[in-house]
């Protein structure tokens, strides 16, 4: 019959995923709530839903990944922060629709199982569900030899939050004269990397331990920078006022995201120069030579989450994200012109 064969000779390592789940087990516990049943190794997790005032409760789900941010991470050999990327994806998505989250859930496929890598990543997922004041109920990690490369993986999320149905945002509010009050992002956050590798790595040349003049940092740190979470700033607003639309700038920009909470017939203007754009976008439409349609139709230049209120609110909602430790732009108003306008897009590049 020949020699005896076991699963860890076809590169699987059981004993190497239970370390990884020792090693985690301490980031996973401190984003539990009361309201979670189950610990680590539960066939199913359970959570206990509290409704508090809520009267008719909608559950609202969203998932997603980080995309090819993932390559920084293998080539700085980096990984405790770009779980934060993957929980933020999920949870600046849910906090669109009115609702706050409650638990997530994550995936991570290897080519091999690293027991302190896979601690690392779960750590940066922690991170972003601390962050989010949501539990980190459950995940998978699985090993997957000759499909992924050996030190390479994939990941992705799962976030369920809640909302009351009097209470949801879908956008059917926006009015002609509404305003638009932007907030900050870090960064590229999660969107754009696959154009940012091809001008950095492929035409510049250029390594991730780089020092950068003009970022002030290395290229690395600069585009590593995790995605930020919104989830304080909304929570700091809804049920004080009447949001009228949630826009979470991810990939497609200002010109495919903001369109998608207007009602047919309305439009947006942008004005430039009332945020500070990060110094990493006008870095990369430099060596990249990206016109600025471009670049406000693949990135977030500078703000991460929109908020549409009546004219009347703004400057009370801008109040409370400020107290919530955000710094709110009135970047434009809601237009009786189809389209998103940007004034002066090319001027701030």
């Amino acid at each position: 019959m020949g020699e005896k064969l076991t699963y860890k000779d076809a590169g699987v390592d059981t004993k190497e995923g239970g370390r990884a789940v020792e090693l985690m087990k301490d980031h996973v516990k401190r984003t539990f709530s009361e309201n979670v049943l189950t610990g680590l190794g539960s066939f199913g997790s359970m959570y206990r839903l509290d409704l508090g005032d809520i009267s008719e409760p909608v559950l609202v789900s969203g998932t997603d990944g980080v995309g090819t941010k993932l390559k920084i991470a293998f080539l700085m050999d980096k990984h405790d922060t770009v779980g934060q990327d993957c929980v933020a994806m999920c949870v600046n998505d849910i906090v669109c629709q009115g609702a706050v989250p409650l638990f997530f859930l994550d995936y991570i496929a290897t080519g091999r199982v690293q027991a302190e890598k896979i601690a690392d990543i779960v750590k940066g997922i922690a991170d972003g569900c601390v962050l989010s004041e949501c539990s980190l109920v459950g995940g998978e990690t699985a090993e997957m030899p000759s499909f992924y490369a050996e030190d390479e993986y994939d990941m992705a999320g799962f976030a369920v939050g809640i909302a009351d149905k009097s209470r949801i945002i879908d956008g059917s509010k926006v009015a002609e004269g509404d305003i638009l009050i932007g907030l900050p992002s870090s960064g590229i956050h999660s969107n754009g990397y696959s154009l940012v590798r091809k001008i950095f790595f492929d035409k510049m040349d250029l390594d991730v331990a780089d020092y950068v003049e003009e970022l002030g940092t290395t290229l690395g740190d600069a585009l590593i920078t995790p995605t930020r979470i919104y989830v304080k700033a909304c929570k700091a607003v809804f049920g004080k006022y009447d949001i009228h639309g949630v826009v979470h700038i991810t990939g497609g920009g200002f010109y495919e995201n903001i369109p998608r909470i207007i009602p047919e017939g309305l439009g947006a203007e942008i004005r430039t120069g009332r945020w500070e754009v990060p110094e990493i976008f006008r870095y990369i439409k430099k060596c990249g030579n990206v016109d600025a349609r471009e670049m406000f139709s693949t990135f977030n230049m500078g703000i991460g989450m929109i908020m549409v209120v009546d004219p009347k609110d703004a400057e009370g909602v801008t109040a409370l994200l400020q107290a919530s430790g955000e710094k709110p732009s009135v970047i434009g108003k809601i237009t009786a012109k189809e389209g998103i306008e940007i004034i002066n897009g090319d001027q701030i590049l």
